[in-house]
């Protein structure tokens, strides 16, 4: 290659670098200014440090029981030595609360971890070589996708039998598909890009345009994407716990299995049902509001 082209390729290079910083940058300026992007990262952070921190913020043991409070259909109400009353075992709802929280984080983080690595492996591979490659990994997707998630989810955590690593291993398969078709469409669209075609023209090998800068460039949606995944984790691992798929320790203090086991007494004792449900709801708004502040900072077209 001659010299005015290798300075020509740099060129290009650093433009597309650059390009990504900027990006990033201007990102961050909108989130700082978003109430909606502060609002969820507030939450959020409550969310992660009430889970890491769990030990030191429960007043009492999650599976420590006082049973010579609790009478058959009536449970102690919130009091100064319960902020928020006993369970029909006479355990503490708050310390279970903030114990849930740590197993909702876990399973949250490794399920979505789970499926963008192997969803963004697919969707690199579909992207990068097209051809059968591509038609072979999106037809996979295409029959996952056309299974429900929750359905999809249940089947497997009942193949693999009651735990939270079936779980995590369930809501990991479900997310896969849909990163892959995600990294793969965003790589599509950056493939066509102007650096990208200018690199090709002066000589670029094709492997480079791709892991170097095509890639790097299409992860915008795919962070977008983790943030949300985060909320429906949460919703799903849930969701199974409730049905009775989670781990078989009952004395597991899992949000979906404290409300399941408050079904018989919903008429006489609402706030068994109320502690719990409302911090899934507070959890999953926060990396919801989260992420749809992401998509509006990363994605031109939805900026207001």
């Amino acid at each position: 290659m001659s010299l005015s082209g290798a300075e020509a390729q740099e060129t290009v290079l650093t433009q597309s670098e650059e390009a990504r910083g900027g990006l990033v940058r201007d990102a961050f300026r909108r989130l700082r200014r978003s109430p909606q992007a502060i609002v969820g990262a507030t939450l959020v952070l409550l969310f992660v440090l009430v889970a890491v921190f769990a030990p030191l913020l429960a007043p009492y043991s999650p599976t420590a029981q006082d049973l010579s409070q609790v009478r058959p259909g009536q449970f102690p109400g919130p009091s100064a030595e319960h902020l928020l009353g006993l369970d029909q075992l006479g355990r503490d709802e708050l310390s279970r609360i903030i114990y849930g929280a740590r197993y909702s984080l876990i399973i949250g983080v490794v399920s979505v971890t789970i499926g963008a690595t192997v969803g963004m492996a697919l969707g690199l591979l579909a992207g990068a070589f097209g051809g059968w490659v591509d038609g072979l990994v999106m037809r996979a997707a295409d029959i996952m996708l056309a299974v429900p998630s929750l359905l999809l989810a249940i089947g497997i955590a009942a193949l693999l039998g009651r735990s939270i690593t079936s779980v995590m291993i369930a809501i990991g398969v479900v997310n896969i598909p849909v990163f892959a078709r995600l990294l793969r469409g965003a790589m599509l669209s950056q493939r066509e890009s102007d650096y990208a075609l200018a690199s090709r023209s002066l000589g670029v090998t094709k492997g480079r345009v791709v892991l170097k800068h095509v890639f790097p460039n299409s992860l915008a949606p795919v962070i977008v994407q983790a943030t949300l995944a985060l909320a429906t984790a949460i919703t799903e691992a849930a969701g199974l716990a409730f049905l009775g798929l989670g781990s078989p320790d009952p004395s597991i203090p899992e949000w979906g299995r404290m409300l399941a086991e408050t079904n018989a007494y919903l008429a006489s004792e609402p706030l068994l049902a109320l502690w719990p449900g409302l911090a899934i709801v507070i959890s999953v708004l926060g990396f919801y509001l989260l992420g749809e502040a992401l998509r509006e900072a990363l994605d031109p077209k939805l900026r207001r």
